[in-house]
């Protein structure tokens, strides 16, 4: 079995249309993912709306897919050519197993 890694992405709700659209124009065609609506902290506030400096939190949208191990970097690069951000925040995670309950 090909090792797995899960891609997680965290980045401003305003780049959601932007993440997905380059995700599903992705040529060869990815697998699924799962996206999240949530809200984070951090000590930088520079971009936040002055809705989010009052409550502390700025509303981020969390994405996770799962895909072959050598597939996540080459992913990654093709996100950063796409969606020009700082904002992006990326990390991998292995994963133990996958499968569906059919």
């Amino acid at each position: 079995m090909t090792a797995l890694r899960r891609l997680n992405l965290v980045f401003p709700a305003a780049l959601e249309d932007t993440v997905t659209s380059a995700l599903i124009e992705h040529e060869p065609p990815l697998p699924g993912f799962t996206l999240l609506k949530a809200e984070g902290h951090s000590g930088d506030f520079a971009h936040a709306s002055v809705e989010e400096r009052v409550r502390g939190r700025v509303h981020r949208r969390i994405l996770w897919m799962v895909l072959p191990q050598g597939e996540a970097a080459d992913l990654v690069a093709f996100l950063r050519a796409r969606v020009r951000s700082s904002e992006v925040v990326w990390w991998t995670e292995p994963v133990e197993s996958f499968g569906r309950l059919q």
